[in-house]
C-alpha cells in the first residue's frame, strides 16, 4: 500500500473537503473495510501567496520543495498539492521531488477529454486565471481555453481571498460568479467550466449550470490520486 502526501493548507476549507473526499473515494474505490494511509502537511497559505503574488517563483519552489521533502522523510510515495495556484510551478517541483507528484491541472485536462469538451472556461485564482500552466496542457491536447473579463477577474479573485478561503460562501457571490458563467458562455461559447480553486466547488456546488457542466478540480485530483494509489 503507498502512501500518499498532501501539501494541503492553501486553504484549509478545501483541505478538509480533500481529506473527506481521499476516505470516501478509496473505499468506493476498495470496498473492504481498509482506509487509505495519508501524511498531511498543512503549510502558510499566507507566505505561499505572498511569493507568488511577488512572482518570486524560485523561492516558492523552494518553498514548496521543502515542504514536499517533508512528506516524502515521513513516509509518502506520492505526493499532490491540493490547490491550483501552486501548479504555477509544478513542472519544476516534479522535476525536483524525490516522490512522484499528481498533477491537478493533468488530471482536470484528461477529464474534459474523457468528457468530450473542447472549449471550457476557467475561473481561479488570478495568477491561475492569467497564468500559462492550464492553457499550456491543454493546448497539446487540442482543448481551447477562456477566462473572464478583467473586471470578472478581478471579482473572482477579490471574493476568493476576502470570503472562500476564510469558508464564508455567500448567496449573493454565488449569484454573481453564475452570472460571470452566463457572459463567458455568450461571449467564448464554452462547452463547460472548470472550477479552478478548490474553495470554488464550495460555494458552486452544483454539477452543472445553464447546461454548461462544471469540472470540479478537487475531486478530479482526488479520483487521480485514488487511481494512483490502488495501482
Amino acid at each position: 500500500m503507498k502512501t500518499l502526501g498532501v501539501i494541503g493548507g492553501i486553504g484549509p476549507e478545501s483541505t478538509i473537503e480533500y481529506y473527506r473526499s481521499l476516505i470516501a473515494v478509496y473505499r468506493e474505490q476498495k470496498p473492504d473495510g481498509s482506509y487509505p494511509s495519508i501524511i498531511l502537511n498543512s503549510i502558510d497559505l499566507k507566505k505561499l501567496m505572498a511569493l507568488i503574488a511577488a512572482n518570486e517563483l524560485t523561492e516558492t519552489i523552494e518553498y514548496l520543495g521543502e515542504e514536499i521533502e517533508k512528506l516524502a522523510r515521513a513516509g509518502a510515495g506520492c505526493g499532490l498539492v491540493a490547490a491550483n495556484t501552486p501548479h504555477i510551478v509544478f513542472d519544476e517541483l516534479g522535476r525536483q521531488s524525490s516522490i512522484p507528484l499528481i498533477s491537478i491541472v493533468e488530471a482536470t485536462c484528461q477529464e474534459a477529454k474523457a468528457l468530450g469538451l473542447k472549449k471550457l472556461g476557467l475561473f481561479g485564482t488570478r495568477f491561475t486565471m492569467q497564468g500559462r500552466f492550464y492553457p499550456d496542457i491543454f493546448s497539446r491536447e487540442g482543448l481551447t481555453l477562456s477566462i473572464p473579463t478583467q473586471d470578472d477577474q478581478d471579482y473572482i479573485h477579490e471574493k476568493y481571498f476576502s470570503e472562500l478561503v476564510h469558508g464564508i460562501f455567500l448567496p449573493e457571490t454565488c449569484e454573481h460568479l453564475l452570472a460571470i458563467v452566463d457572459r463567458l458562455k455568450a461571449s467564448a461559447g464554452i462547452q463547460g467550466l472548470i472550477l479552478g480553486g478548490t474553495e470554488l466547488p464550495l460555494i458552486l456546488r452544483q454539477t452543472s449550470y445553464e447546461g454548461i457542466p462544471f469540472l470540479d478540480t478537487t475531486q478530479i485530483h482526488v479520483k487521480a490520486a485514488v487511481r494512483y494509489l490502488l495501482s
